[in-house]
């Protein structure tokens, strides 16, 4: 019984560790300014964000299809 709670404070230590971690990312909303007033889809933001577009996104940046899922409106 004693190795029992044990491993479940263990099991829930490292779950809350690993809740902590993922959402300690800070992502940055979309500006409210004349730019992006009107983007509704994410294909918008490929207009502007997508490669060798004036301001396109880092390689390592996530899943690039999903901007809507992360970033919100201010």
């Amino acid at each position: 019984m004693k190795n029992t709670v044990g491993f479940a404070v263990f099991v829930l230590v490292v779950l809350l560790l690993l809740f902590f971690l993922s959402s300690s990312k800070k992502v940055p909303p979309i500006p409210s300014d004349a730019l992006h007033s009107g983007i509704t889809t994410d294909a918008g933001c490929a207009t502007c964000h997508g490669p060798g577009k004036q301001a396109p996104l880092k390689p390592a940046h996530p899943p690039k299809e999903q901007c809507l899922v992360c970033h919100k409106k201010k």
